[in-house]
């Protein structure tokens, strides 16, 4: 298993334009959102906790982040853990009502990314390696760490490996 430092910095270097990072901000959580709706159908009862396959996956995909990073992997499976909530909570919904979210939410996200990517000049990361799509959400939260001053050795490790985030206009401009 690739190390933390390892899985960001090949995400990274899809991802050096302040303005696709930006968009990432806003795209990521629309999509792991949508996800967690449309998979909160169906769901089952057991014993009092509610069964579904978005929360098979936000489990899954947590343990995951806490092998990479004990701290990161707590504050992603709380973050996982208040989409699955949204999710169940758009599952009691009606079948519109929880499409337009799952669905919308998902084409905007999508729509948010692509925006970005065009800015980068550069194709999304899950295109060469679909652990892109696990890598994104913890990718925003730890670039958000980043821009509060947090996780400083990180960040200049990753940026040794793939450069600088670049402020302005993409490097093909």
């Amino acid at each position: 298993m690739k190390t933390l430092e390892a899985q960001l910095s090949a995400y990274a270097a899809y991802h050096r334009d302040s303005r696709n990072i930006a968009t990432h901000f806003i795209g990521i959580p629309l999509i792991v959102v949508a996800v967690a709706v449309l998979l909160s159908r169906p769901s089952l009862n057991v014993a009092g906790l509610t069964m579904s396959p978005a929360l098979v996956v936000a489990a899954l995909t947590a343990l995951y982040y806490l092998a990479l990073n004990l701290r990161l992997g707590l504050l992603m499976a709380t973050l996982l853990a208040g989409a699955v909530a949204v999710g169940a909570w758009a599952a009691t919904q009606s079948t519109a009502l929880w499409l337009a979210l799952g669905v919308g939410g998902f084409t905007v996200g999508w729509a948010f990314q692509f925006v970005g990517h065009f800015w980068e000049g550069r194709k999304p990361a899950f295109v060469d390696d679909l652990m892109g799509l696990i890598i994104g959400p913890l990718f925003v939260v730890v670039e958000l760490l980043f821009m509060i001053g947090a996780l400083r050795d990180l960040q200049l490790r990753i940026e040794a490996r793939v450069g600088p985030v670049r402020r302005g206009s993409p490097a093909t401009a």
